[in-house]
């Protein structure tokens, strides 16, 4: 393998991204040198955080550079190795997506051990939004016996992984997802209450019905009228995780806070947010919780998959309008 594709940003969006901002270009990689492997993709990852990294500012993670290839999750296998910790074949993970392949030092990338998983489970429920999942509620929402959980997009890669997590350790959950289609897979993972938030037409009504007894805990992924329900219906003393707000990234102006924020002060509520790469120290707990729930038959998750690296801005853009069931993956 000596050409591949890559995918770059072409120019920064304003607002939604359109095919525009991306370009598809070809390369060619150089044999590696000492210390450095040859990697095939078979797998990518797209995810909303990526949204962030297309503007020019300054942020917890640099910005995409422009005509240069994007980064992003990814799985593959070594085709050509000058490093004695990795062979041909080895499958590894990194951070080099949005290409077919790439010629890089053995120490960016990880051998991967999949435990029986698919391999692409370690970019979705088995990566980093499972991680997300797992320190957000345990380590940020602080759950506790007896709360009540509420799941803003639960049907997501992130927030599907929220609502297992929360009812295998025996907790009433509340989720909402758009669309009959996704709210079933919500009774699939066994919440308590589904929420189709596009077939409402009061949110904070429609949580109120689902939740008398009010939410000790709110996962937050989609903002807006999400974070205003939670907050109107949350108990005194409940915690927010707040791990995104897919809602407003592709706003051009600043988007109206929470008209209800006061609330906040009379409920002695605790708003956190957080960024799971803060969080790596919990992996090894989290990857020995994963097992054991997989090896019982006690997880399920969906994947969207769409093939060929040219279709990586198709699937990143579909997340914006909620086509993704799961995580969204791209087959290379």
């Amino acid at each position: 393998m000596t050409t591949i594709r890559e995918i770059r940003l072409k120019s920064r969006p304003v607002g939604l991204p359109t095919a525009d901002n991306f370009e598809l270009a070809s390369v060619e990689l150089p044999a590696p040198g000492p210390g450095e492997v040859q990697v095939r993709n078979t797998w990518m990852t797209v995810d909303p955080y990526m949204r962030g990294r297309m503007n020019d500012v300054k942020s917890y993670t640099p910005p995409f550079a422009l005509g240069k290839a994007m980064e992003g999750g990814a799985i593959g296998e070594v085709v050509a190795s000058n490093d004695p910790s990795l062979k041909v074949g080895d499958l590894v993970q990194s951070m080099f997506g949005w290409r077919e392949g790439f010629t890089a030092p053995a120490s960016s990338v990880t051998k991967l051990e999949t435990h029986g998983l698919p391999p692409q489970a370690f970019l979705g429920v088995a990566g980093m939004p499972g991680l997300t999942a797992y320190a957000g509620l345990l380590r940020i929402a602080a759950l506790k016996p007896g709360d009540v959980v509420f799941v803003s997009g639960g049907a997501g890669a992130v927030g599907s992984m929220v609502c297992q997590i929360a009812k295998l350790k025996g907790h009433k959950v509340i989720a909402s997802a758009g669309g009959a289609e996704k709210v079933a897979f919500l009774k699939e993972l066994g919440v308590d209450e589904a929420i189709d938030y596009k077939a409402e037409a009061d949110l904070t009504a429609a949580l109120q019905r689902a939740a008398p007894e009010g939410v000790d805990v709110y996962f937050e992924n989609v903002g807006g009228d999400h974070l205003e329900a939670a907050i109107t219906v949350a108990n005194p003393f409940a915690r927010f995780a707040l791990c995104g707000m897919i809602s407003q990234y592709n706003a051009t102006t600043p988007p109206v806070g929470p008209r209800n924020i006061i609330l906040a002060v009379g409920k002695s509520l605790r708003l956190e947010g957080f960024i799971v790469s803060n969080h790596w120290d919990m992996m090894s707990d989290f990857a020995k919780d994963l097992a054991g729930w997989h090896a019982a038959g006690k997880l399920k998750w969906k994947e969207t998959v769409k093939e060929g690296i040219e279709r990586a801005p198709e699937a990143f853009l579909g997340l914006f309008a909620g086509e993704n069931f799961g995580k969204m993956l791209v087959k290379l």
